[in-house]
């Protein structure tokens, strides 16, 4: 079964339609004691993040390691779809610092710690409505028990990428000019630029820009498949992503030279859907997501991996029977942060956990 044809409701961001896709995938789950002692390997003192939400998900720490900005579905707020959140690790109270109207989706902070970048298409005008026909769709489903929705994205050309203070004041455009999806941002460690995604569907390309939104280049040529994801390596020369070059939706992971030169495949297994790479302050590790699709009548259960660059010797992190996506490290890399449902049951939240580093 390709990942395009499992069940999942309607999905607000790319890695909110592909996170619903994993959390419909989850593995049988495993005896508590068996999962939970292979985790603690390298994790400790594993600690859930947000709580109060519908769902939240794909968090970032501030430079000081003491917050947290992420995406999350309020309640009863008559938007269903993603908002852009800041709040104190672990247990702080959490503040909306977008619009509040449409959808939203990555979120990252300014090294400096001044200023934050998400993408927003809250300056769509038919916003309100797209989220009015969410609201009726899940509860037309929910009344006539209809299974859910195979999730659909939608590449929304209103898409754009902004920039505000951490308290989601003083909110600037970066990309006024964007006619197509424009999100999935992230800066260079120096903070000078900007390295994110966009084009139309079923062509995304990476490109970097000034921190002020000036000088865009384009980085991949890859057209006809999507390119995402994207994070600088910690000394500013190399961009890792994933994309789906060889099957639609069958994501790799790849490493390209920031000035675009020197492309290389991370991973080169069809039977594997890998994605959400994140870089060790190295330079020569890695953490990522992944599962194996091999078998088309089992379901695939996403678990957080370690991979070292220069041997590709991988090592499992997560063994919890949920689904455990989008890791990222603290600003000293003693922690990870991940969006994980952990028993495949609840809603995707935020986890934080002490990282212990796999040896070589």
């Amino acid at each position: 079964m390709k990942r395009t044809e499992l069940i999942a409701p309607q999905a607000d961001s790319r890695h909110e339609a592909i996170m619903y896709s994993l959390l419909f995938a989850f593995a049988l789950l495993q005896p508590a004691e068996d999962w939970k002692s292979a985790e603690a390997v390298h994790l400790k003192n594993i600690t859930q993040v947000t709580r109060d939400f519908v769902r939240a998900g794909e968090g970032y720490f501030s430079p000081n390691g003491k917050q947290a900005i992420f995406q999350a579905e309020e309640k009863d707020t008559g938007n269903p779809f993603y908002q852009i959140f800041v709040q104190d690790i672990p247990n702080g109270r959490p503040l909306r610092i977008s619009p509040g109207i449409g959808r939203t989706t990555c979120s990252y902070f300014r090294p400096d710690g001044k200023r934050v970048i998400f993408a927003s298409s809250h300056e769509d005008p038919d916003a309100k409505k797209h989220q009015e026909a969410e609201i009726k769709q899940r509860e037309e489903d929910r009344k006539k028990g209809t299974p859910p929705r195979r999730y659909s994205w939608s590449f929304d050309p209103h898409m754009k990428i902004y920039e505000a203070n951490p308290d989601g004041t003083e909110i600037k455009c970066l990309t006024p000019n964007a006619k197509v999806y424009t999100a999935e941002g992230s800066y260079s460690a120096d903070g000078k630029r900007i390295v994110y995604s966009a084009g139309n569907a079923g062509n995304v390309q990476l490109f970097i820009m000034n921190a002020d939104g000036s000088a865009a280049k384009q980085l991949t040529n890859a057209p006809n498949c999507y390119n995402g994801g994207p994070f600088f390596s910690p000394d500013g020369t190399k961009v890792i992503f994933r994309s789906d070059r060889k099957e639609k939706d069958r994501l790799q992971l790849y490493v390209i030279n920031a000035d675009g030169t020197g492309e290389n495949a991370l991973t080169d297994n069809d039977k594997w859907v890998y994605w959400a790479p994140y870089w060790h302050r190295d330079g020569k590790h890695i953490i990522y997501t992944a599962a194996d699709h091999t078998d088309p009548t089992a379901r695939p259960n996403y678990d957080l991996y370690w991979m070292s660059l220069e041997t590709g010797k991988s090592t499992r992190i997560t063994y919890a029977p949920g689904q455990d996506v989008l890791p990222v490290f603290s600003p000293d890399y003693s922690k990870v942060m991940w969006t994980t449902s952990r028993d495949g049951r609840s809603p995707t939240q935020l986890w934080i956990a002490d990282f212990v580093p796999p040896k070589d």
